[in-house]
Parts: structure tokens; sequence; C-alpha cells
């Protein structure tokens, strides 16, 4: 029997006086404002999600961006003295603690100010380098470094020739799982019941982990009851794939620094891969939907993407601190260009982003949406051949607005909303339906000629 239960209601959060706070009750009604009916020249939507990185520390200095103050100097609340920003020519970074208490502390009340301090006090007050509040063993606070064209050339040509995104947040105040159950769902939960949404319960922190990772002490796999949005593409006919690089996970057990790596493939939930864990998945008979990226590749030179995808990868190329961030370019560049050569190209928009900040330095205060977010802003840009060249795009965006280009392009606009989608679940609210999310149709001119592929070296010099 289906049951129906409303939690609505305002929002309690407040992180700085000058903090946008809004009401995050649910709008009514399945469907948003009259979309474009150009929209569906877009036949393929490609989420590629890389990790831990703030937009100041990637594009603090790209021209026309809301980038990094000129003069701002942090306090070292451990050494003394404050830290100004510099440019950091090293390939290998470090960042800092990055969980739902360090995203609070970095943002310090809307002085973000934090953000050294904890770098700082990670190291100084380490026991168990897994504790998430822990940095990186030996590495010095690069948290203040940002990189420009000189360390990442491709990433700075693809927001010169298509879009940037200067105001994405990470949809929750946290770290990397529940990043990736709101990209793929809406909401991070942990469900008492197995099998019964309304067993589920919000979760900034702390969502069931997978069974190996440290912390989920009893060692079992968590149920993720709640509906996702493969359940509605199911349901409407949808295609749709999750392509894993196989190698090793590419965070740590709650958000850790640094941890015994743990191994995924397209077989294995994690972190990263976390929709075997849920219900309406394996209900649905969609398990092999989960695959390696080599189907990706071969897809693309066929011609035959899926409808939505989203690409996660392995710990080398995933710009999480301690891999290399020209390793992680080069990996991001390789799946574009499979794009750009493939027959789907003119079809096709390509949403890239990190899924959180890393600890890294970002000066804009995140708006207050509701108990979960929005957290701290990220590098986005889009890729397509209906992109605006050159265009940055200052809308107030989360990965909802992900989620919600999706439903509006291959769902008539339907929503995740458990009042009209056949499937209740108690989520606090439709984050689609937001008022102050933006609308990434903005970011394409469907007017314009198909645009030419830009194929780029995957291995350009690190200066």
């Amino acid at each position: 029997m289906k049951r129906w239960v409303v939690t609505a209601g305002v929002a309690v959060a407040c992180v700085a006086s000058a903090a946008v706070v809004l009401d995050s009750r649910a709008s009514s009604g399945s469907k948003p404002r009259s979309t474009p009916s150009s929209i569906h020249l877009i036949k393929h939507v490609i989420v590629i999600m890389q990790e831990n990185r703030s937009f100041d520390s990637y594009f603090g200095t790209y021209p026309g961006a809301a980038g990094i103050p000129k003069n701002v100097c942090v306090p070292d609340t451990v050494r003394g003295g404050c830290v100004r920003r510099y440019h950091d020519t090293r390939d290998r970074n470090a960042g800092g603690p990055h969980g739902a208490v360090q995203a609070r502390r970095d943002i310090a009340g809307g002085a973000m100010n934090g953000f050294v301090g904890e770098a700082e006090g990670g190291r100084r007050t380490c026991v168990d380098p897994n504790d998430p509040v822990c940095s990186q063993p030996g590495a010095g606070t690069d948290v203040m470094g940002y990189h420009d064209w000189r360390e990442i050339p491709n990433y700075w040509e693809y927001a010169r020739n298509f879009v940037l995104q200067d105001h994405m947040f990470e949809p929750n105040a946290s770290w990397s799982l529940p990043q990736h159950l709101f990209m793929v769902s809406e909401w991070s939960a942990r469900c008492a019941v197995t099998g019964d949404p309304f067993s589920c319960t919000n979760a900034l922190q702390a969502p069931g982990s997978p069974p190996d990772f440290r912390g989920n002490k009893e060692h079992t796999a968590p149920d993720y009851a709640w509906t996702d949005l493969t359940y509605l593409l199911y349901e409407h006919h949808v295609s749709w794939r999750y392509y894993v690089l196989a190698g090793n996970q590419p965070d740590c057990a709650n958000d850790a620094m640094d941890c015994v790596a743990v191994k995924q493939n397209a077989k294995t939930p994690g972190i990263w891969n976390p929709l075997p864990y849920f219900d309406t998945v394996r209900e649905d008979g969609q398990l092999a939907n989960i695959a390696p990226l080599d189907d990706f590749f071969k897809a693309a030179r066929q011609g035959t993407l899926p409808a939505v995808a989203w690409i996660a990868p392995s710990q080398s190329v995933s710009e999480h601190p301690p891999a290399l961030v020209s390793k992680g370019q080069a990996y991001v560049t390789k799946l574009v260009n499979a794009v750009m050569r493939s027959p789907d190209w003119d079809s096709t928009a390509i949403f890239l982003a990190w899924d959180d900040w890393g600890g890294f330095y970002d000066h804009v205060i995140p708006p207050v949406v509701d108990e979960n977010g929005y957290g701290l802003r990220v590098p986005a840009l889009v890729i397509s051949p209906y992109a605006k060249h050159g265009y940055i795009d200052h809308q107030t965006l989360s990965f909802d607005a992900y989620v919600k280009f999706i439903e509006d392009d291959f769902l008539d606009g339907r929503r995740l909303d458990p009042r009209t989608d056949g499937r209740p679940d108690p989520r606090p609210d439709v984050r689609e339906n937001a008022p102050i999310l933006g609308d990434l149709v903005n970011d394409f001119d469907f007017n314009q000629p198909v645009r030419a592929p830009l194929v780029l070296n995957p291995k350009p010099r690190f200066r």
C-alpha cells in the first residue's frame, strides 16, 4: 500500500546574515514553467563528475568570472598570521578536510575564512589519517593556492569556447557520497527499514556507506529505498548508463583525506557508484546499465550514446588530492574528445563539474536552500555544439540543475516529486523547483549553427 507523508516547511539554517534563505517547500504539481521545445535538440546529456576542487582554486583568475579577491588573506589559527592567495604551479595538491563540519567551519558564519585553520588543524590534531577531520599527512597547506591556464589549459580552453558557470554550488554541504546521491536522486538519506522509503531520514553527512568503508562497523550494505532519477527514466523508456572507470575509489570513508585504497569497477558499488544500492535500480532490472567506461567509448564511436549518462573516475584521474591535476585533465579531455568525434556530437550536452570543494578556498557565501545546502562553490562547464561561445553563466546553480534539465528534456518536466512520481518518499523538498535555482537552458543558443568540435591534446605541457 502506498503512503504519503508531507514534510514540507521552511528550512532552518544560518551561515551568515548575507546568505540567501529560502522557503524550501516543494512547488505544486509535477511540471515546471514552460520549457522551449528547442531543448529537445539535445538528445544526449553526459554528466562528467570530477573531484574536490573549489571554483576559486581553478577559475579564480578567469577574466569576467566572480573570482578570488586579490587582497584576500585567510587567518592561520595554528601558526598565526594569515595566508594570501597565490599561484600554485604544483601538479599534486593536498587540499583540506571537507566534511559537513568542515564546510560549516570553512564558511565561518559567512566570513569564508576557516580554510587555512581547518587544513592546519586537520594535520595537527590527526591521529588516524582515515578520520574525516584529518588533512593529508606530510603535505603543506595549499588551500589558498590557485591554478590557471598554465596548469589547466584545456579547462580554460573549454571555458573560452563554451560556457563557464561561476555560481555552481555543490548541492549538499558535505563530502563525496552525499553529492553523488544528490546527483542521481536529489536526496541524501539513511533508511532504517530495507525496502521502505518512509523509513528514510535526511542525512547531510552520513547516509549509509558501503560495507568496505571505515565507519560501517557492521560491514552491511546500505539500502537506498527512496526514489532516484533512473526510476523516472525507466518508467518513461529513456535510456541511461552510469559509466565507471575501473581502479581505486576516488575518496575515502566519511571524507577522510587519505586511506587504504578500495577497488572499484562497474560491478562494485561504492561512494562514487551508489546506484546498485537503490531499490529502484534493482527492482527495475537496471543493474546492467552500470557499465565499464570502455562501453562509453564504444557507444561514442558507434553513435549509440544513451540519452542520459553519468561518468565516474577512478582515484588516479579524479583530481582528488593527491591525484595529479594533469592526469585528471587528460582523462576528461579524452572523454570530451570521444564525444566530439562521435556521430552524436551534434545532439549532445556535456556537463562537467567537481563534486565538492575539497577544502580549497572559495570566497562566495553559499545560499541556504534547505537543511542540506547548498554547499560550497565548485567549477562547472557546459560543452555542446549549441553552447553559447565564451559565455559566463552567473545564475545560481547546483547539481539539481542537471536533474532539472534532464527532466525537462526527456520527461516533459516531470519531477522527482513524492506527490506525483508514483513512488512517494519523505524527502524534505523538491530541489529542482527551488526558486533560486537557475535554468541551464540559458547556457544554450539553439538558433546558432551546430558548433564544430574542439578536439584538444589530452596532454598539453604542464607549465
